[in-house]
């Protein structure tokens, strides 16, 4: 199989980013293309470990939840840019999640169960550091459990040594809630899932992720009330002053299929929010390297100021891409349901911060 290897030294890496952090995105001059043909490369390259965690992953978090969703995705080119943008200190080599895989359960303790399973395991990979964002959540209300490794290969596979990649573990009320954040912020042109956009939509989500924690009995969001009168009346407020609801049941996409439909390992999902239109590219295994090619090549076509966006993820087949990446397909049909219970007071009262 072919695989991309890393064809740049770190130090070229970190110069690519920090020349990428002060361009103006999308790029397009001379200079700028080449960086990104380091920075695509550096991406690239990640493909092979994070196959490797992504196999691991779901042996074990199928032991735990048979239902289990698992999805591995890199990380796209406009989020690269923000993160560089937003974090000038930080090094291109020292972004931990350029490669993701992630598990989604639905129940609370299975989190933990597999978080647990990671740490108690010997394993010759090397441990970064972890994150768990559901007991501390962050003030924006992302909640999920991460753990970052660093790939140790030999042989051959020591090229791939000290490549990052994040596990992100959650349930599926934490996953509607993320996922839900994004579509907004694809909707309304604005950087939601960094904190940055409406006051009036930001605070909407803290309260619904507040509201999510009183459901599976894990501490509030800074900032937002434990009174489950005061949550609720504020939830209700914004619903309507935002039209939230009109917002969330509104968009339907056209799926519109490419490529090979056997043993597909990967897709390149690309969504034209202003056509409501998401075309799927797939991959078999050994397409690897075409695939993250044809991924670079599609993210460079990108218009300025467009809402489009291109992303290469892999999941088992459509069906579990849909469920693994409903923002991608403008799918919000879950967390509207969450917010018309949330609405109808059907949680338990919240736990204090």
């Amino acid at each position: 199989m072919a695989w991309t290897l890393p064809e740049y030294r770190p130090e070229e890496v970190n110069a690519a980013g920090r020349a990428l952090s002060a361009m103006a995105f999308p790029v397009s001059t001379l200079e700028g293309l080449g960086v990104l043909q380091v920075i695509n490369n550096w991406r690239s390259a990640h493909a092979y470990p994070l196959n490797i965690f992504q196999m691991t992953l779901r042996n074990r978090a199928r032991k735990i939840e048979r239902a289990v969703i698992i999805a591995q995705r890199e990380k796209r080119l406009d989020s690269i840019h923000r993160k560089l943008t937003a974090k000038t200190t930080m090094r291109m080599t020292q972004m931990q999640d350029i490669a993701g895989c992630r598990a989604v359960f639905e129940k609370l303790p299975s989190v933990y169960k597999l978080a647990a399973l990671y740490k108690n395991t010997k394993d010759y990979h090397k441990y970064r550091n972890e994150k768990d964002y559901i007991h501390s959540p962050k003030p924006d209300g992302y909640r999920s459990y991460h753990l970052v490794y660093e790939y140790v290969g030999f042989e051959d596979k020591d090229v791939y040594s000290g490549l990052r990649v994040e596990i992100q573990i959650r349930t599926q009320l934490q996953h509607a809630w993320a996922t839900a954040v994004e579509a907004v912020g694809i909707f309304t042109r604005q950087a939601l899932k960094s904190n940055q956009g409406d006051e009036d939509w930001l605070r909407f989500f803290a309260l619904m992720s507040s509201a999510i924690a009183a459901i599976e009995g894990t501490p509030c969001v800074p900032g937002t009330p434990d009174n489950k009168d005061e949550m609720v009346s504020q939830i209700a407020y914004l619903t309507d002053k935002l039209q939230a609801r009109q917002m969330l049941r509104a968009y339907n996409t056209t799926l519109n299929t490419l490529g090979s439909k056997k043993d597909v390992k990967y897709f390149i999902v690309e969504l034209d929010p202003d056509a409501n239109q998401v075309t799927l590219r797939q991959y078999k295994a050994k397409e690897s390297a075409a695939a993250n090619q044809e991924y670079t090549d599609l993210e460079s076509k990108i218009p300025e100021d467009s809402r489009k966006q291109v992303v290469l993820v892999s999941a088992s087949d459509i069906n579990a891409l849909k469920r693994a990446y409903p923002n991608y397909f403008l799918d919000t049909a879950l967390f509207y349901r969450l917010v018309e219970r949330i609405l109808k007071r059907d949680f338990p009262n919240p736990l204090p911060h």
